[in-house]
């Protein structure tokens, strides 16, 4: 028999303080010793002014990111619940700090106090996040477990450190003779920053407020589109992903193998016009008006710039949604991938905004090769 389930409680853990705009290059290096000559153009498109980077002003990488997951858990927790009383640990990321053990396991290995359970792994990029807590959803509405927790995390301003770029960038000096290529280059690595947020989910409300899980639901477009951003691969002339494990050492330096990359001509092709088919597809399946029946719209957006194409491309799709009712935080966060929405929302939940019988929608894109989720909540 289906249960109903419940977030009950939420927390999050951004590492050290703020890092301004102006103080990007001094936390990240300069490429070739030189400032970006392209990452004005980048940060004035996706209008964040602030973030937080593991690395700290020394340079040094104060939390692996499962301590950063592990940090956000273990603020949840309290008299009324404990660790130990934990049946279920998901986690996310597209960043872990090993290809193996999984980064759920290593998470739970830092979590003192918390007995033997039930781990999962989600692997993928922003949406491994929403895969953990729809997964999570899953086992507690399906009675396979009495709670759960789901989060995600990211640490990724190690993967944008000057010195990755070096070597390519000393190979192909034409580069800054050609800002398109810069951009490419660079694209991602003023928009990234690291921090976790997880939810506590049970089958009864319980506290001030409660989040009900209405539904849960995600799509690939992978049968239709190539990988638009990757890591650990290349892309040959047909858009096809040519992994390292097929590659010589010296190619994995030269062409920045393990940066994160993304086709930035196919994000801006297809990210907004999948988004809204998904959006729309789900809304006409539950019978839902995100004019008429939700109060709160929380996006992921990577940026800025997509935040007012994604309201066009909605509208011109048929779903009106007005801007009264969205909700973002990544001007004062950052882009934490993963980990984005569950910071959103944990904001909004601590925020005493949130009136019973208030609908949430959650909209999760990922641009790894186009998957998206889309989650419906009732305050409790």
């Amino acid at each position: 028999m289906e249960k109903n389930v419940f977030i009950t409680q939420m927390a999050k853990f951004l590492p050290n303080k703020p890092v301004s705009n102006e103080q990007m290059e001094n936390r990240l290096g300069c490429i070739g010793e030189k400032a970006s000559r392209v990452k004005s153009i980048i940060l004035r498109q996706n209008k964040i002014k602030e973030r937080y980077y593991s690395i700290d002003e020394e340079g040094k990488i104060k939390y692996s990111n499962a301590e950063l997951m592990s940090n956000a858990i273990k603020q949840m927790f309290s008299n009324e619940i404990s660790l130990k009383d934990i049946e279920l640990l998901t986690c996310g990321t597209s960043s872990p700090d090993q290809i193996m053990p999984s980064h759920t396991a290593m998470v739970h290995g830092l979590l003192e106090g918390a007995g033997p359970m039930q781990i999962m792994s989600p692997a993928g990029v922003c949406c491994s996040g929403a895969h953990a807590l729809q997964y999570g959803y899953l086992s507690v509405a399906s009675g396979n477990t009495k709670n759960a927790i789901c989060g995600a995390s990211e640490l990724l301003s190690p993967l944008m450190l000057a010195k990755n770029f070096e070597y390519e960038y000393s190979e192909l000096q034409q580069i800054y003779a050609n800002p398109l290529i810069a951009f490419e280059k660079e694209f991602l690595r003023w928009m990234l920053s690291d921090g976790a947020g997880c939810a506590l989910l049970s089958t009864a409300p319980c506290g001030k407020i409660s989040l009900k899980i209405e539904w849960i639901e995600s799509i690939s477009f992978a049968n239709e589109l190539e990988a638009c951003m990757y890591q650990g691969a290349e892309k040959d002339q047909n858009g096809n992903l040519i992994s390292w494990k097929m590659m010589s050492e010296q190619d994995w330096l030269t062409k920045s193998i393990f940066t994160i990359k993304q086709d930035v001509r196919l994000l801006g092709q297809y990210v907004i016009k999948k988004s809204a088919e998904h959006i729309k597809n789900s809304c006409e399946k539950h019978q839902l008006s995100l004019e008429q029946d939700i109060n709160y719209f929380l996006p992921h957006i990577s940026s800025m710039y997509f935040y007012e194409l994604l309201m066009k491309g909605m509208e011109e799709a048929g779903v009106k949604c007005p801007g009264d009712k969205w909700f973002t935080n990544l001007s004062y966060v950052g882009n934490i991938g993963a980990a984005s929405i569950y910071i959103m929302l944990e904001e909004l939940f601590h925020s005493d905004k949130l009136k019973t019988g208030e609908k949430i929608f959650l909209f999760i894109p990922e641009s790894g090769r186009f998957s998206y989720t889309t989650a419906l909540l009732t305050v409790i």
